[in-house]
This record gives C-alpha cells, structure tokens and sequence, in this order.
C-alpha cells in the first residue's frame, strides 16, 4: 500500500521566468500532463503565475492569467463528477458552457459543473482569480435545489465570496508546505464556502456558518493583524469593523484556539523581535527601537512579555549573540564545555 505523504506541497508556475518563444511549449506540456488545463490566446500576450494545490477533497488554482484559454478538461489530473467554482478577483474572463455565456468582472464569481457538460473561460488580458475544483457530492448536500449541473453567476459583493478570496489569500498563496491533516480541514472549509457562495440551505448555511466561515473569518483577520503588527494602535474594535464582525466575535474565534486575541498579537510582536535582536545587522539599534519598530507602545511592557516568553530579558539575549560572535568567548567556551 502506498504511504500518504505527511505533508503537501503546491505546484508552482511562472511564464516569466522563460523567454517568451518557449512560453507556448510549456504551457503545453503541463496541459498534456493533466496539471494546468489551460491554452495560449492567438495574438495575444501570455501571462500566467499560477500556484496549485492538490488537496484531498480539493483542487485549488489561484494567480493571475492573461492571453489564456482554461479548459475544464476531462483529462485534468482532478477532472471527474465535480463543481468548479471561479471567482474573478481583478480582471475580466468570458464563460461559455454549451449554449452559455456569461462574463465575470472585478469580483464577480460563477459556479460550473462537469456534468453541464465541457466550458471554458477566456482572459484574453491579464486577469487576478481563484478557482476551486470539488467533488459534487462534497457540497450538493449543502446547497439548494437539486440541480448542481446549471452554470450559476454570483454578482460581486458576495459576502460568501469575499471570505472565500481572503482565506485562499491567507492560507495557500503562500506556497508553504502544509501536513495532509491540515489540508483535509481546508478542503472542507472550502466546499462551506461555495455552498454559502452558491445557496446553501438552511441547515447546510448552520453546518458551514459554524465550520468553514468560522474558520475562513478567523485566518482573515490573523492575516490582517500580520498585516498591520507595526500599527501600535491596532485595536480589536477597529479590526472587526473591517471585516464586518463585532469585537466580542473577534474575541470569540481566538477564544475557541485557546488563546486571546491580545496574546496572538504580542506573540507575532515577539516573533518579529527575537530574529532582529539575534542579528548582527541590528547591533546598532537601541532595544526600545526594536520594540516600537515591531508594534510596542511600552518598552517596559516588551521587556516584560519578552521575558516571560522566553526567559530572558532582550538585552540578555543580544549580549548572548554578541559573545558568541566574539572569537576569544567561543575559543573559551570549548575549552570550558571539554
């Protein structure tokens, strides 16, 4: 029996880092692999930066497309009785399935089935978007009316959506290798997300309110305090404005993880601060510097949660570094450790 790999990593593709005379040949060859279903646009420039996840339950395609044609392609690697579910982040794409048509502008998305038969979207200029390959059965008990087959267009400003773009954003554009158990719970999240995109009905709304928006929400907003950890004033109040949520929710979700909100965000403060005290590059700079360069507004408060978290005060840790940078301090420290 084979093993399953305790980790997974995406397929990552740029035509930018190839001469533009071999772009055409390679977007090829990963169509004939089964990997990237798409086609090179007569007369058209090709850009394409795509990353692909392959994940148990899941395929997740994301980056930016342009003088490209996409394909659902029966000779996909995970082409089958599935949903595609295309969201157009920045750009313009054109959508035919049999007699169909339908174009998605900035933020617009559109659900696609197999069995509607074989569709393609067209971007012929550089287009930003997200799509999701799942298993039909996965989200038909989630969503409303029998019929998963038809071409459904969700207008932009889809709440559902929206989360939907901003969890992809958090957890997998990165490109990190993820463990298979966290990839199973992101599939999940993910087929959540397309029914309460697509019309889920009211129990299956409950089920992925509860599990994959919950979850989709959470990543968002720890995104968003990554994002602005040097802000000293980041407030939960003015966090859970922006992403439509009230600040006892906020506290909620991190709550549930074991830890609050105020602790999540002095951690990835402290996260920051230790590399930089540990770098000989910044031996120049004051202690109190560092700590207000990563987000403290208090520089007894940092010396303080710094020790807690790694039992020894900032100052220990930067003369630490600079003994052992000292030849003679580590020649008289093997000498003492024989």
């Amino acid at each position: 029996m084979p093993s399953v790999p305790s980790t997974i990593a995406p397929l990552r593709f740029s035509s930018a880092e190839l001469p533009e005379r071999a772009r055409g040949r390679a977007i090829r060859a990963l169509r004939e692999q089964g990997l990237l279903p798409i086609e090179p646009l007569r007369d058209r420039t090709v850009q394409v930066r795509v990353t692909k996840w392959f994940l148990p339950g899941a395929s997740v395609l994301s980056g930016t497309l342009g003088g490209i044609r996409q394909d659902g392609d029966p000779r996909a690697r995970d082409a089958g009785d599935d949903l595609f579910f295309a969201v157009n982040l920045a750009g313009r794409s054109v959508v035919t399935q049999g007699r169909r048509e339908a174009t998605l502008h900035t933020g617009d998305a559109i659900l696609l089935s197999d069995v509607g038969g074989p569709f393609t979207l067209i971007r012929p200029a550089r287009v930003r978007f997200i799509g999701v390959r799942v298993s039909r059965r996965a989200v038909a008990s989630l969503m409303m009316g029998s019929d998963t087959a038809a071409m459904r267009l969700i207008p932009r400003g889809s709440h559902a959506v929206g989360i939907m773009a901003r969890y992809v954003g958090a957890v997998l554009d990165a490109g990190v290798p993820i463990s298979t158990e966290v990839s199973c719970a992101i599939a999940t999240h993910l087929h959540d997300l397309i029914a309460l995109s697509a019309g889920a009905t009211r129990d299956g709304a409950a089920m992925a309110q509860a599990r994959g928006m919950r979850a989709a929400r959470l990543e968002a907003i720890k995104d968003d305090i990554r994002s602005n950890l040097l802000d000293e004033t980041l407030s939960v109040t003015a966090l859970a404005a922006r992403h439509g949520v009230t600040p006892r929710y906020v506290h909620k979700l991190f709550e549930d993880e074991g830890v609050t909100y105020t602790q999540f965000v002095v951690q990835r403060r402290l996260d920051r601060a230790l590399p930089m005290l540990r770098d000989p590059r910044f031996s120049a700079r004051r202690i109190s510097d560092i700590a207000y360069d990563v987000g403290f507004g208090d520089l007894s408060y940092f010396n303080r949660v710094f020790r807690r978290r790694y039992g020894a005060t900032p100052s220990e840790i930067r003369e630490c570094r600079a003994a052992l940078s000292r030849p003679d301090q580590v020649q008289g420290a093997e000498i003492r450790g024989r």
